[in-house]
């Protein structure tokens, strides 16, 4: 990606096990037009500006649009997490290309966006309807940017709190009720859209089995993104400006509001059947329950790709270039998650194994637990261990019993 006049580039290289770029068909159309100019000028990865485009041009969009699986309709809200390292992954920097971009775009954008995802109450009454001198919310189409996404899994996690359930039915498009004595508030027609930022080390701390099983977090897409370049005097300051893309962008986005069901091109309508098999085949452990939703993420991403070109229907480029994201965003969920097992104990012990590469014996692993779990849940957790290739164990000939050595096996990323 480069522009005559653009400024001098020092690109950095990826770190070790990096998941690979996205395909370059991810960036097609209009989206891909945006991001290839605003690219050189940033320091942001280029996926971050893309997966967040999309989102914000599906917030705007809002439920006048939607595609049909059986008897379910998904509409282009999608729910995103950036995984970075703090600061350096220039996530922030992605977000503030794309609200400059979207307030050209979509006038009003601004007051569609918040921030604080901290309890399903607060989210339903930000989308409730009119109700007797309540005149309710202004718009039903809300897109929460939580640069702290740390807190939203804490959340998440207290008895009491009622965000999972209701980000669940949010992205489903199912209605919203909040009933109280005292402030009853009804979302009949919610339009949610989340973008979420997050590194790597507190996403694997803070996710858990329930929120997998239970399917919270299979509903997010989670990219992985990193500082790409160096730019010690910055890039153009406004590199749309002299570029017709914001209002290509908001003549199609105007259009997409009133689309209505959007079908499959005959093209694309045989491929999509071939990704639905392909991306229906189940999958183990962590990564498997994150990608559980495939079928559904890559519908709703080539719905967006062909709103944001203009489209009547979801073309053949269009599903080409969500295949592309989806598949980045396997790759991404992969090198995340991929050493963990699903059982809190054996991600535990699996953790304490790698800080002492030359082995543990069973006696050592119970003595770092504290002595306080019993000996069936160790040996579940190490057979655990041993089953996804996590760790190996070898004996031991010793003056007394025998004892066993566990090693972790440490995959590369």
């Amino acid at each position: 990606m480069t522009l005559a006049g653009a400024p001098d580039l020092l690109t950095l290289p990826p770190p070790s096990g990096w998941p690979d770029p996205p395909r370059p068909a991810a960036y097609q159309g209009l989206a891909g037009a945006v991001v290839e100019t605003l690219a050189p000028h940033t320091e942001a990865d280029p996926v971050a500006i893309l997966a967040q485009l999309l989102v914000a041009a599906g917030t705007t969009v809002g439920r006048g649009a939607h595609a049909t699986v059986e008897a379910t309709r998904h509409h282009p809200n999608e729910f995103l997490v950036l995984v970075g390292d703090s600061a350096k992954a220039r996530k922030g920097s992605s977000w503030e290309h794309v609200a400059r971009v979207m307030d050209r775009a979509s006038p009003g954008f601004a007051a569609r966006c918040s921030t604080g995802l901290s309890s399903g109450e607060g989210l339903i009454w930000a989308m409730r309807d009119p109700d007797g001198s309540d005149p309710g919310a202004k718009d039903p189409r809300l897109l929460v940017i939580e640069p702290e996404f740390a807190t939203v899994l804490k959340a998440t996690l207290r008895d009491v709190n009622t965000l999972s359930p209701v980000l669940r039915s949010a992205w489903d498009g199912r209605p919203l009720a909040l009933l109280t004595r005292t402030a009853p508030a009804r979302a009949s027609t919610p339009h949610l859209s989340v973008i979420g930022h997050i590194t790597g080390v507190e996403l694997a701390h803070h996710v858990n089995g329930l929120e997998v099983a239970n399917g919270l977090l299979n509903r997010f897409l989670f990219i992985a993104c990193r500082r790409v370049r160096l730019l010690p005097e910055g890039g153009h300051p406004d590199p749309l400006a002299q570029t017709d893309l914001p209002a290509r962008l908001a003549a199609h986005l105007a259009t997409a509001a009133g689309r209505g069901r959007m079908r499959f091109s005959d093209s694309a309508r045989a491929a999509w059947w071939d990704a639905y098999r392909r991306l229906a085949e189940p999958a183990d452990g962590v990564v498997g329950g994150l990608l559980a939703r495939a079928e559904a993420h890559l519908l709703r991403l080539a719905l967006l790709y062909a709103l944001v070109d203009g489209s009547a229907t979801i073309g053949l480029a269009h599903l080409d270039a969500a295949l592309a994201l989806w598949d980045y965003a396997a790759a991404s969920v992969a090198w995340i998650f991929g050493d963990l097992t699903g059982d809190p104990l054996a991600d535990t012990i699996h953790t304490a194994l790698t800080s002492y590469p030359q082995g543990l014996t069973r006696t050592d692993i119970r003595d770092l637990l504290g002595r306080n779990r019993p000996a069936t849940a160790i040996d579940v957790a190490l057979a655990t261990l041993a089953r996804t290739g996590r760790a190996t164990s070898q004996r031991l000939l010793t003056a007394g019993r025998p004892a066993v050595l566990w090693t972790a096996a440490v995959p590369s990323r």
